[in-house]
């Protein structure tokens, strides 16, 4: 199978997730059954939660959804999201993160984003008071420390539990048992210290019409290994005017935005059922497996192989 032949499989492998109506913003849809990854969609009805009109200081929410494209919005409360299965995508403010299976993400309250989902996400999402928390915040106090508006990282045991426990208390829990509120202040607590190890799983956003245009033509030509001179001829700028660019809007180097480009699309194709990890490979720009699995092993933590093994797995729920 030549290079081309093997990208158009991993693409098409991508391509086989179907669109969906996106829901409205500020609300959440939840589905009356479970829907994990390689499950069929549920034929009962789904209804909405506005999670902006809940009068709780903090909640738990699963949801289950198929492939959707939402608004931007903003919520009043911080959400701390745990993918049990499938690949979410948060673009917030300047960045555009992706949310792999069974790792977390935080947002923070009042931040503007808009997530997206090119296959179904099972999603345990803790809604928190900015007053359960301590994290340092995109404005606000205290100042000096780096500002939290979106982050990914990985899940130790202990927050892997908590968040799935704290389903327990839904937006109808009614906010008056003692052991809620002392696990969501503890919840919160906690917050602070995972927050600070983010992983690198996101993109930078461009500010520039030529960088933007750059940009668009690395992530849609991964698999022909394009150069800054082909980036530059499609964002109708010069070489070294791009490479300024990318250094002083986006804080990265081209190398480096095609490197993560290339690991982030890998890990969205490795989630699709079927996938190859040869065709991802040479899907994303590699010609050897041996080095694609080494780069991906060094980004991620993990072997092509083993994510996805667990990105395709139906992790049961908890609570």
């Amino acid at each position: 199978m030549g290079p081309r032949s093997a990208t158009r499989r991993a693409e098409g492998l991508a391509a086989r997730r179907v669109s969906a109506t996106p829901p409205p913003a500020g609300s959440v849809l939840k589905a009356s059954a479970p829907l994990l990854a390689g499950s069929p969609a549920p034929e009962a009805s789904r209804a909405q939660v506005d999670v902006d009109a809940v009068d709780l200081p903090a909640f738990g929410l699963a949801d289950d959804v198929l492939p959707f494209s939402g608004d931007v919005h903003a919520h009043r409360k911080h959400q701390l999201l745990y993918a049990s299965a499938g690949v979410l995508h948060l673009e917030v403010g300047s960045a555009h993160w992706i949310l792999p299976p069974q790792r977390a993400a935080f947002i923070a309250a009042h931040v503007m984003h808009r997530a997206h989902a090119a296959g179904p996400v099972a999603l345990r999402t803790v809604y928190l008071s900015p007053r359960l928390t301590q994290v340092p915040l995109a404005s606000g106090d205290p100042p000096g420390e780096e500002r939290v508006d979106c982050r990914v990282f990985a899940v130790m045991p202990l927050a892997r539990e908590m968040v799935l426990h704290a389903m327990r208390w839904g937006p109808d829990h009614g906010g008056r048992d003692a052991t809620a509120s002392l696990f969501f202040k503890t919840l919160g607590a906690l917050c602070r210290e995972w927050v600070a190890e983010p992983l690198p799983f996101k993109l930078p956003v461009a500010r520039s019409p030529e960088l933007a245009r750059a940009m668009r033509f690395a992530r849609e030509h991964l698999g022909e290994r394009p150069t800054l001179d082909d980036a530059a001829r499609a964002a109708r700028t010069s070489t070294r005017t791009l490479s300024r660019r990318f250094v002083e809007e986006a804080r990265t180097t081209w190398t480096e935005y095609l490197s993560t480009a290339r690991m982030l699309r890998a890990m969205d194709l490795l989630a699709v059922s079927g996938a190859r990890v040869t065709d991802v490979a040479i899907a994303v720009g590699f010609d050897s497996l041996g080095a694609f699995t080494r780069a991906f092993a060094a980004f991620t933590g993990e072997r092509p192989k083993d994510f996805r093994a667990r990105a395709q797995a139906n992790e049961a729920p908890t609570g």
